[in-house]
């Protein structure tokens, strides 16, 4: 189902929630009862940790105001607001029973929302915090409806509250810490990719279960040790370790994220069942479930767009108003909710209610706000990753990498070194920086560059070594362990060159538009290679008016040379704006011959 998803670019959480929906109708199929233990401990802790070791504890850091707004204060705007809405809504219930279906609907779900924003094309930024704040708010949230269900029985005062949430936060940030040197002492002295693997697979239960025991935050455990192993994985585990755990971690979570989904829909029909049974009318049920559903995303837009006044009126630094709202939009539920809301015990009144209407939250921002984002990301023109600069941030990035180890090896060398071995080694970081340039040039459709022709051929020669192989193991005058290990040494050859393959389709695909493929307008095809500068010295504008400049950048027209768009300046680009209007520049940086078409878009 998910590769169907993907196939027709829908939201994959989503579709597998309603395929679960439909399936639940279905009869004599799976009747399946989830209990919070399964969800709470079984699911979530490798849910948060995949996603905590893929995302860059730098971001996280830069973003942590935003992260703390969205996590900690709206979520317990959203448990209020909800809570007070459920306690008008639905007959017979207390508040403090509203309150804590406030908190089981309060956090978002990291799969659904960076799921969709990754496939619009949203700004880096926007989803580093959506996945910080996802990540993080599952503990508010906790500490929220146990706050809530505490004082279903008793009178909980400010401060026991206050001190809840100081002993879960401060106590899961101090397990996560533990846990990571631990797990990050003991990983310096594991070699073998699968006992790495098989470590990587118990590090989240080893952050969350002593956190539960000591009645701290263990989700925000597991997110603490994540980011913290995620950020030390180069300098901890040796690079076949880490591509081992990267592999078997995206497998994980791609079978429990979309169980979760198919989870959530398989629901439905016990839970109306459910309802009928405690004789609940259907217009109640609808309303209440409705006036939840409108609560949680109202409590988001209201909150979003209130602290962004307040900050304004403060002349704080804010997002503008495409940013925040889209981002008060992006507010998907799902595993969280859908676990939490087990939590309240069978007994409270209306329960199975309750339980209808989380679900219709976790399935209506789904199905409401999972299809409606990427119309509205388009709608407000919100700019997305420059695929170009990407490119050219990649090639200097592996360049100067190179170059590194290029003055490495000639620290090291010694007179007895092999000539032809140091020739090799030399000649090898150069081919690898001039892929990653080659790949900024035309489509490779149009002109082979010399790493495609080597690809190209050198697979179609293991292909055949491959096939020698296989015959050679038919005849039966080898070993096993000697075969083995001979078609091993293919295939990580093989697959080396199919990443490398797929990088650059992946680059060449993305830098293009529905109308041209890279390197393909007429503006660069009519465009010269090279055109004498007017200033050779430098941008004509930064040498009149004594600023400086990061990059310069030539006019293919006239000869203009102006500064990059990571000037001050940025006197390239309103060259192009200017009157004469002309489309081509190119980089006049040393070892850069790329240009660039300001009217189409395309580098080339």
């Amino acid at each position: 189902m998910a590769g169907f998803a993907r196939r027709l670019q829908w939201s994959e959480p989503l579709a597998l929630v309603v395929v679960g929906t439909g399936l639940s109708f279905v009869p004599h199929f799976l009747d399946l009862e989830l209990s919070p233990d399964l969800v709470l401990i079984g699911l979530l802790p490798p849910l948060l940790y995949a996603a905590a070791i893929r995302t860059s504890l730098i971001d996280f850091k830069a973003n942590r105001r935003a992260i703390a707004l969205l996590s900690v204060g709206l979520v317990t705007f959203t448990a209020v607001v909800v809570g007070l809405v459920t306690w008008w809504a639905v007959p017979g219930i207390t508040l403090a029973i509203g309150l804590a279906l406030g908190a089981v609907v309060a956090p978002t779900d990291a799969v659904a929302a960076t799921t969709v924003a990754r496939r619009v094309g949203m700004p880096r930024r926007i989803v580093s915090i959506l996945e910080g704040e996802s990540m993080v708010n599952d503990a508010t949230a906790l500490v929220a409806l146990n706050t809530a269900l505490g004082a279903i029985s008793s009178t909980i005062s400010p401060w026991e509250v206050g001190w809840d949430f100081i002993r879960e936060a401060g106590g899961g940030l101090l397990v996560g810490l533990a846990a990571a040197f631990v797990l990050g002492t003991v990983r310096r002295y594991i070699d073998d990719p699968v006992l790495d693997t098989t470590l990587s697979f118990a590090a989240p239960y080893v952050a969350f279960l002593p956190a539960q025991q000591i009645h701290a935050s263990g989700a925000l455990a597991v997110v603490v040790t994540g980011l913290i192993l995620g950020h030390k994985a180069p300098a901890l585990q040796s690079a076949g370790s880490r591509i081992a755990e990267n592999i078997n971690w995206r497998t994980v979570q791609f079978l429990l994220e979309n169980v979760v989904f198919l989870l959530i829909g398989l629901q439905i029909r016990p839970l109306i069942r459910s309802v009928a049974d405690q004789h609940v009318a259907w217009t109640e049920a609808i309303w209440s479930c409705l006036a939840v559903l409108a609560a949680t995303i109202a409590a988001r837009i209201v909150w979003m767009f209130t602290v962004v006044l307040v900050m304004r009126a403060m002349r704080m630094r804010v997002w503008d108003w495409r940013v925040t709202t889209v981002v008060a939009w992006a507010g998907m539920r799902g595993v969280v909710t859908l676990a939490a809301v087990f939590l309240i015990p069978k007994e409270t009144p209306q329960r199975s209610l309750l339980a209808l209407a989380a679900f219709v939250v976790v399935a209506g921002t789904l199905l409401i706000q999972g299809l409606t984002l990427p119309w509205l990301v388009v709608r407000l023109k919100l700019p997305g990753p420059d695929l170009a600069e990407d490119a050219l941030q990649a090639a200097g990035l592996v360049n100067a990498a190179a170059q590194a180890g290029l003055a490495v090896l000639d620290e090291l060398t010694t007179p007895d070194d092999p000539p032809e071995v140091l020739e090799e080694l030399r000649d090898r970081a150069t081919k690898r920086s001039n892929r990653i340039w080659e790949q900024l040039g035309r489509s490779q459709a149009e002109l082979e560059p010399p790493a495609a022709t080597y690809r190209r051929l050198r697979l179609q020669m293991l292909s055949a070594e491959r096939s020698s192989i296989l015959q050679a193991r038919d005849t039966g005058a080898y070993d096993d362990e000697v075969l083995r290990a001979a078609l091993q040494e293919i295939d990580v050859e093989e697959s080396m060159l199919d990443r490398i393959e797929d990088a650059a389709a992946r680059l060449d695909d993305e830098l293009v538009t529905p109308q041209h493929r890279a390197g393909d307008c007429a503006h660069l095809r009519d465009a010269p290679r090279v055109i004498k500068a007017r200033t050779p010295a430098g941008c004509e504008e930064c040498l009149r008016d004594g600023t400086r400049w990061v990059h310069l950048r030539l006019c293919l027209s006239c000869g203009h040379v102006g500064c990059c768009d990571s000037s001050i300046g940025k006197h390239a680009a309103a060259h192009f704006r200017a009157p004469a209007h002309h489309p081509v520049m190119r980089s006049i940086e040393p070892g850069e011959a790329w240009r660039w078409c300001y009217v189409d878009d395309l580098l080339g």
